[in-house]
């Protein structure tokens, strides 16, 4: 093994590395998250693994990331002070927003406050028209009043959000240049930099989400990679983007908001690359860490992406068909949907005395009652424990103590009277109905059917529900990857290097100038090679075309081939149509007009990376351990006599249930009505009864 390749992954409750080799040898560690500086998680992570295979830090080539620093700030409120600068009399754009609420017969609903309050968002006379036309030029005495009272106010971001920008830039590229001048050290952000299209709620949302994440996003990854460089890895440090790409660390500070989902996305594209691999090519990916749960799809080897997000509502989603429960974050995005059910879920009881599962959860500190340090409210992860389902003396290769006593008392303390078996059935029972939650809203939610998909499960619970999930959607095959506990640290591994640009382009389809599109898209494909610092020919581009039917106030995107000369108008309306039909169930007469909305390139550079994990030699390393056995309650199936066997214990032929798969990483259950079986690339694969 030559070169090494290490890849680290944060979550609320543990901390995820992986190293690659270039010949396809993978190895793992997890370790507990350290929420007061995620970089000691990362640390030790990286120096128990180096230790293991005995390896110098000067060894590693690339050093990848996944964090959610960039949710935590948003949902945490801990984000920069930022001000707003718009249009006069746009002041209140924030507020308005869509005039949408995501339930709709809830009168005492409230949205979610603005990231930034009125006394901190300023307005300036200037204005552009829709075609880019000046109505009224920048009266630039503004800007020293508004600099004073930013400093006035100790604001540390500023965003800056002009309407019609997008046609027309010039007002806000001077603004910037007036502002830098004025306030230097400060993070300024321009909306016509992060997104130039149409649509002035999305527009400044996303704008102000950047200037909100950018200083805390900036300070972590400056502390990140100077505690990397202490301890010797000095290798280029990349950062996974929502839309599933890595992106150099320069790059992401200069644009935040596009790792603002950053976490979810790299077990989506792990799960792409190798079940694609070993044959599925569509799937619906389920990934439970220790806090949430989160679903994805994948449709013909390809993750599905979004650019009409929402994050900060009680369920992070694309926001297609439900709008208004958090923040607007128009920019590339996998299209996962996030909900708070993880191991650390905690349960509780409502003021009427029903059973709740999360959001909220116990975190890395003091984590489940189980884990024994100092935690005492019952968690996900403590029915686990109790149900037989998890390891009662120790978990991830006995790194991970595990109390059972105290997972009992925990679950007995909200049982009121209950036998605690069946509470705890009942708590994974609801975590599982909340999951189901995220699988449709990325599923029947979108016009798919989760029966003509595999369940692709992974994450440090997703083997544990995995099945029953399967069986209540009517899916009929379950497969768990290898390393499927660190599976998104993984997935980092098999990322291609990645920029997204867009330009808003408002036009009629049908008399759109094919020369004036296909200008746009090259000098789109121009910048983002730039940006990624790489020679033209590395580089794989993908063209598409935002479209909507004329009087609509949303679109579709449609994927243009890169070589197409000259562009075929009448065959992206008929993908449109065809795409439009499957998300809304409808489609409109072939001759009712419609319009260019926007156009997108997305510009990849594959990094060097083995063809396929080595799933043997994966597996040949695993500890092997004596089969051994446990008694495990099954709700309606009853308690059982469970054989608690390794991944490597399995073989091609179906081994029917019950079975406990217990791994370093994670675990994985078989009940009594399914099979599993081990494929040839080291996947775990569950037939549901």
């Amino acid at each position: 093994m030559t070169g090494f390749r290490l890849a680290a992954d944060i979550g609320g409750t543990f901390t995820d590395v992986a190293l690659l080799s270039d010949t396809g040898a993978l190895a793992t560690a997890k370790v507990p998250s350290t929420p007061h500086d995620y970089a000691l998680g990362i640390l030790d992570g990286c120096r128990q693994i180096l230790a293991r295979e005995n390896l110098a830090p000067t060894a590693i080539t690339e050093f990848l990331h996944a964090s959610t620093v960039a949710t935590n700030a948003i949902l945490e409120g801990k984000g920069a002070r930022t001000a707003l600068i718009t249009t006069e009399g746009f002041r209140d754009v924030l507020e308005l927003r869509r005039i949408r609420v995501p339930r709709l017969y809830e009168p005492l609903y409230q949205k979610p406050q603005p990231l930034v309050p009125r006394r901190h968002r300023f307005e300036v006379r200037e204005r552009m028209a829709a075609d880019g036309s000046v109505v009224t030029p920048l009266d630039e005495t503004f800007f020293a009043a508004i600099a004073a009272a930013i400093i006035a106010a100790d604001i540390e971001a500023v965003a800056v959000c002009f309407l019609n920008a997008f046609t027309n830039p010039a007002h806000e590229r001077r603004a910037g240049e007036l502002l830098r001048a004025l306030l230097p050290g400060r993070f300024i952000t321009l909306s016509v930099d992060v997104l130039p299209e149409v649509r002035e709620y999305e527009r400044t949302s996303t704008t102000v989400i950047n200037a909100y994440v950018g200083p805390p996003v900036e300070a972590y990854l400056a502390s990140l990679e100077r505690q990397l460089a202490d301890e010797g890895i000095a290798a280029p440090l990349r950062m996974m983007q929502s839309s599933g790409g890595l992106l150099d660390i320069a790059s992401v500070v200069a644009k935040p908001a596009q790792v603002v989902e950053s976490g979810p996305a790299a077990g989506v594209i792990g799960a792409a690359r190798l079940g694609g691999l070993s044959g599925y090519k569509d799937i619906i990916t389920l990934d439970m860490g220790g806090t949430t749960a989160k679903a994805a799809v994948i449709e013909k080897g390809r993750h599905v992406s979004t650019d009409e997000y929402e994050v900060g509502g009680g369920i992070s989603l694309s926001s297609r068909l439900v709008k208004g429960g958090g923040y607007a974050l128009k920019l590339p995005v996998i299209d996962v949907s996030e909900v708070g059910a993880g191991g650390g879920s905690l349960i509780w009881r409502d003021a009427t005395g029903h059973l709740k599962v999360g959001p909220h959860s116990a975190g890395a500190w003091p984590g489940p009652a189980c884990y024994g340090r100092g935690g005492t409210a019952p968690t996900v992860t403590d029915a686990n424990v109790v149900l037989g389902y998890l390891n009662p003396t120790a978990i991830a290769g006995g790194t991970v103590a595990i109390d059972a006593e105290a997972a009992r008392a925990a679950l007995a303390s909200v049982a009121n009277g209950r036998d605690v078996e069946e509470l705890a059935y009942g708590v994974v029972q609801l975590a599982a109905t909340t999951m189901m939650r995220a699988v449709k809203a990325v599923t029947t939610y979108r016009g798919r059917d989760p029966r003509d998909f595999a369940l692709f499960a992974f994450g440090g619970g997703g083997g544990l529900y995995a099945a029953d999930l399967a069986r209540a959607l009517g899916i009929r095959t379950v497969v768990v990857p290898p390393a499927a506990g660190v599976f998104s640290a993984v997935g980092l591994l098999f990322a291609d290097l990645e920029m997204a640009l867009s330009r808003g382009y408002l036009r009629r389809l049908a008399t759109a100038p094919g020369e004036e599109v296909d200008g746009i898209f090259r000098e789109l494909e121009a910048a983002a090679v730039a940006e990624l610092k790489v020679g033209r020919d590395q580089v794989v581009s993908q063209r598409r075309i935002d479209v909507r039917y004329a009087g609509q106030a949303f679109e579709l995107s449609v994927e243009v081939p890169q070589h197409e000369e000259p562009l075929d108008f009448d065959r992206i309306a008929r993908t449109f149509d065809a795409e439009h039909e499957a998300t809304y169930g409808h489609r409109l007469p072939p001759e009712h007009p419609k319009e260019i909305v926007a156009l997108r390139v997305t510009a990849s550079v594959p990094p060097a990376r083995p063809p396929i994990l080595d799933a043997v030699g994966l597996l040949a390393r695993a500890s092997r351990t004596p089969e051994s056995r446990r008694s495990v309650f099954f709700g309606s199936l009853g308690r059982h006599d469970t054989a608690v066997i390794g991944r490597a214990d399995l073989t091609a032929e179906p081994r029917r249930g019950p079975l406990v798969i217990e791994e370093y990483e994670g675990t994985s259950v078989v009940p009594p009505d399914c099979t599993a079986r081990l494929d040839g690339h080291g996947n775990v694969v569950i037939a549901v009864g």
